[in-house]
């Protein structure tokens, strides 16, 4: 996967939690949390949702590096070298 997969991978995500969000403004720099309603039942989702999709396992301990949409693409860009885009790209 390259950064647009995996940020397309990652909203796609949110909108299955979150679907009334609007996601096409989001500003990757910015903590996810400041631009759209995610409560901590919905963050622990989306690691889960990972986990499922990719089989990427996020300790919590690491869970910070998911604050920002950039922050997810450098955390996970490794951790999805070689793998598929699974989602329907839909945000």
């Amino acid at each position: 996967m390259n950064d647009s997969d995996i940020q397309i991978a990652i909203k796609d995500i949110i909108a299955q939690i979150a679907p009334d969000e609007d996601l096409s403004q989001l500003d990757p720099a910015v903590r996810l949390r400041e631009q759209i309603e995610l409560d901590s039942m919905d963050f622990l989702d989306i690691v889960m949702e990972l986990r499922k999709l990719y089989g990427v396992q996020v300790p919590e301990a690491d869970y910070k590096e998911l604050a920002t949409l950039d922050g997810c693409v450098n955390y996970l860009r490794p951790k999805l070298a070689g793998k598929t885009l699974h989602c329907a790209a839909r945000v």
